[in-house]
């Protein structure tokens, strides 16, 4: 096979890795969110959805930096 269609695997296994906590965090994120909506009357109701929030947010990095990674590892051209 040639050397320059190959993909490098140990970027594939970060990008990997990144999906994963990708995963846990579009999960953990939503039901942190509604659970923080449905007890708006609770004192920590704001900083519990900023951190919600937060979570959703980077989610969304998450997934972008793991597909990233991934199509790097297999479309990057090596020198």
């Amino acid at each position: 096979m040639d050397e320059q269609n190959r993909t490098d695997k140990d970027i594939l296994k970060k990008g990997i890795k990144r999906l994963a906590i990708c995963l846990v965090l579009m999960f953990l994120g939503p039901t942190l969110l509604h659970l923080t909506l449905n007890n708006d009357d609770k004192p920590l109701y704001i900083p519990l959805l900023i951190v919600s929030i937060l979570l959703c947010i980077s989610a969304i990095v998450m997934l972008f930096l793991g597909l990233n990674t991934i199509m790097d590892s297999m479309f990057k051209k090596k020198n």
